[in-house]
């Protein structure tokens, strides 16, 4: 028998509620911030590990990061395909999580081994294919869990429901809480005691969400569930659908442990899968919208196209922004003196501190009809992620006697990309399920991660630019500079673009806010 999940009119009974949201969208939270822990537990210390352990130079090493990006942001476009079509946003997110569990203990099992050789060594091969095959397992894993984590979310809420937006912030919020948390943690244990430490915190984390969503699944009200639970079940071969899909997950697996070796061959991957995604979707639109539909999936495909923009800005914490903190920047803070991979934590703390006030403000100014629209809030977030650039090159006309940037130019700069981010990105996950036509609202969630994978690939071409071999600090800024110059004037030149063709956009959007 053919089975579904419940209307999203249940949502309209608020007796369940907690803090006046569903109680599901907590679990949520939990969920996913867990999962953030773990995966912005390694994110900051990929590439000084790469770097100081396996010896790559700047170049590859950023190679190396843009392809682990690049495809875990690109992976949601299957996984949110496969969740839509056939197993359900629950047994995505718990297959998911169990990847990615599995790969966040590869590379505390390699980098342990990177503590007792030491760290002075040259490239071990047996042991970079240990951690490229721990690499393609996250990947993997996330392609299933992150797409469809953000979907349930969206389920929980009535359509027009005014909390949505509000809810999406809060549920960005675990998110940065988690990255906050294990930032400052992981960052800490692996440059200081060993990277194998700091690579199994990141991995625990991700054990105790997975646990968590377990445990909560009454409180989602059955939503996420396989949209024909008889299909799963017929055979395919010797095993059910269900299975085979696993399978093929594995299998998947297995051909990103090569790919993500290759920079240049994931570049012709993500044209690949971008023009298959564009045909589809212009076929979508051409016969099976009406007008409205197609109208907003216009306004949907235009904003996340511009988000390419304000990621790959954004994108250079990991990478240009984490080596200008151990190279170029006096990372002294109240006294304190921070690791490279700490300074990621800023943008997190900053997050959870202001998640609140913007869920608040927009929430407000709905109420007096004075609240910007989608497009405008995608304008503004761009604007201040290039703004936040212009503060480290106003800083590097400042620096110290040794040659170096005082850290408070880089907390400055993460305080622009956040104040950037909330105008952005909860309301552009939020935008994915209001616009989206009916059907394929997680295919949409995927490919929302596939333009911020192409945003990643390029962040990290743009930020061996920087590179340069010089050991003196004073050169060795220079190239960063003028990076960061570029950026610069590129994220306020888009966000001004994109303001100019709001009006346009907002009458395409029928009313949606």
């Amino acid at each position: 028998m053919t089975t579904t999940a419940p209307a999203n009119t249940a949502a309209l009974d608020h007796s369940r509620d907690f803090l006046g949201h569903p109680r599901g969208l907590y679990i949520c939270f939990g969920t996913e911030l867990w999962e953030r822990f773990s995966f912005y537990g390694m994110k900051y210390l990929l590439l000084l590990y790469l770097t100081k352990y396996h010896l790559f130079s700047d170049a590859d090493g950023l190679g190396i990061l843009g392809s682990y990006a690049a495809l875990v942001y690109a992976m949601p476009v299957i996984g949110g395909l496969i969740a839509d079509r056939y197993l359900g946003m629950r047994r995505a997110v718990v297959f998911g999580g169990l990847l990615l569990a599995a790969g966040h203990l590869g590379m505390a099992f390699e980098g342990e081994q990177a503590r007792l050789i030491g760290d002075a060594v040259q490239r071990d091969d047996s042991a970079l294919q240990v951690f490229y095959l721990s690499l393609a397992l996250i990947v993997m894993g996330v392609g299933f869990l992150k797409p469809n984590i953000s979907t349930v979310v969206g389920k929980l809420y009535s359509e027009g429901d005014p909390r949505r937006d509000a809810g999406f912030t809060i549920f960005y919020m675990g998110i940065n809480l988690g990255a906050f948390t294990a930032t400052l943690l992981c960052g800490w244990l692996g440059e200081v005691y060993g990277w194998g430490y700091g690579f199994g915190a990141a991995g625990i984390g991700m054990l105790l969400g997975l646990v968590l969503f377990l445990w909560g699944q009454p409180l989602l009200e059955g939503h996420g569930e396989a949209p024909d639970d008889a299909k799963l079940r017929e055979p395919v071969g010797p095993v059910s659908l269900e299975y085979a899909l696993y399978g093929a997950g594995l299998l998947g697996v297995l051909a990103v442990w090569q790919l993500i070796q290759f920079s240049a061959a994931v570049g012709w991957v993500l044209n690949g899968v971008s023009i298959a995604v564009l045909a589809g979707l212009v076929w979508f639109l051409s016969f099976r919208c009406n007008k409205v539909e197609r109208d907003r999936m216009i306004v949907l495909i235009t904003l996340t196209l511009s988000t390419v923009v304000f990621w790959a800005l954004f994108e250079q914490a990991a990478g240009s922004m984490t080596l200008f903190a151990d190279r170029g920047t006096d990372r002294q803070l109240f006294g304190i003196t921070l690791t490279a991979s700490q300074f990621g934590a800023a943008n997190s703390f900053f997050i959870f501190t202001l998640a609140p006030v913007f869920a608040v403000l927009w929430t407000q100014l709905a109420k007096k009809g004075l609240e910007p629209n989608t497009p405008v809030k995608f304008a503004l977030g761009i604007a201040q992620a290039g703004l936040g650039f212009g503060a480290l090159v106003y800083g590097a006309q400042h620096p110290n006697e040794a040659g170096l940037v005082s850290a408070w130019w880089l907390v400055l700069a993460y305080l622009l990309h956040t104040t950037g981010e909330l105008c952005l990105s909860p309301v552009g996950l939020s935008a994915v399920t209001k616009l989206s036509a009916p059907g394929v609202v997680g295919v949409m969630m995927g490919t929302w991660f596939l333009a911020t994978a192409y945003s990643s690939w390029v962040a990290a071409q743009m930020a061996a630019l920087a590179h340069t071999p010089a050991a003196d600090a004073v050169d060795s800024l220079g190239g960063f500079i003028g990076l960061f110059d570029q950026l610069l004037w590129l994220g306020l030149g888009a966000g001004v673009l994109l303001l100019l063709v709001t009006p346009v956009l907002k009458r395409l959007m029928h009313g949606v806010r």
